[in-house]
């Protein structure tokens, strides 16, 4: 089988490649990414000598470079996004160019060559917060911010490819992932950075505001089990019930780094933060996915991760700057 992944350099993207090319000798796999800031090629150094595998520089919004490249390829799984709220908060238009219409050029693309299997990666953002109880997959998509209005309009176009042309596609809504390669932006390692220059950690508003999270390598695994076992047409949500507050999450991390409740910066929130996500992840456990790293054991692996690449983020956090 010959595989095509789009974003495989980014963060997701590049614990999913390196997870699929090891457990697959016998696939091929064509990493497709555009080295945005947020990527980097040393997250996967160790993959450059695998004779089942090759990285192309490209964008999804490269029409002909993709019909190109997608000749004779049998499946895509899609990662490719700008995923930042904060940045799509500032500058939107980017997003709905790289997510919405690049998912869309992606299909089309696809659908040309045949493609037999399209695996979209979206967000549980899409459905909007929820007070109380989890979304299921049939529930109503609400986004409230660009980012996930974006990623919204790319599963409308991608629900419409399968309903009008009948071509082979799943989705996947994802909780908030983390581990290491994350670009130091979002909130994890963002306060690991942060701590690790003896920084104080910045705070939207109170820190009230809930997420749940899921370690990298539990989230390749997962979307591996629907790549393999999912039904097309289908849609899958991809967690855990690890559920932390903002605020949870910065004592937590000042405390296994020995410092105090000073060193919260309490920051002005955006202007409208989701409260709480959550969503209901029977569907995924049915296909035989469960959870296997707990969310403070994954914690620690991250840390020290990030404490032994301190070159690799300095690099990004000074990108950022």
């Amino acid at each position: 089988m010959k595989v095509f992944i789009t974003g495989g350099a980014g963060f997701m993207g590049s614990n999913f490649a390196r997870h699929m090319v090891k457990n697959y000798p016998d696939y091929e796999f064509i990493n497709y990414d555009k080295l945005t800031y947020a990527a980097d090629l040393r997250n996967l150094k160790d993959m450059e000598n695998r004779k089942n595998y090759r990285f192309v520089k490209g964008d999804v919004c490269d029409f002909k470079l993709l019909v190109k490249l997608l000749k004779g390829v049998d499946a895509i799984i899609h990662l490719a996004a700008e995923s930042h709220v904060d940045n799509s908060i500032g500058n939107s238009l980017i997003f709905t160019m790289s997510n919405t219409y690049g998912t869309h050029v992606l299909l089309e693309a696809a659908r040309l060559n045949n493609v037999k299997r399209f695996v979209h990666v979206s967000t549980d953002e899409v459905y909007g917060d929820i007070e109380k109880g989890s979304f299921k997959e049939d529930s109503m998509l609400n986004p409230n911010n660009p980012y996930s209005a974006s990623k919204a309009g790319a599963e409308m176009i991608a629900r419409s490819y399968y309903k009008t042309y009948k071509m082979p596609i799943i989705v996947v809504r994802g909780n908030n992932v983390f581990g290491p390669c994350q670009y130091p932006e979002k909130i994890i390692p963002t306060f690991i950075t942060m701590l690790l220059q003896g920084k104080k950690v910045p705070l939207h508003g109170d820190g009230s505001n809930i997420r749940t999270y899921i370690y990298a390598d539990d989230f390749s695994l997962a979307l591996e089990t629907v790549f393999g076992k999912g039904v097309i047409g289908e849609i899958y949500n991809i967690g855990t019930k690890d559920e932390r507050s903002n605020i949870q999450i910065a004592k937590t991390l000042i405390r296994k780094f020995g410092k105090d409740e000073s060193y919260i910066d309490h920051v002005k929130d955006r202007p409208f933060n989701d409260k709480r996500y959550s969503i209901d992840i029977a569907k995924i456990k049915a296909l035989g996915w469960k959870q296997k790293h707990e969310f403070g054991t994954a914690l620690d692996e991250t840390i020290g991760w990030y404490k032994k690449n301190v070159e690799w983020w300095k690099d990004k956090v000074n990108k950022r700057k």
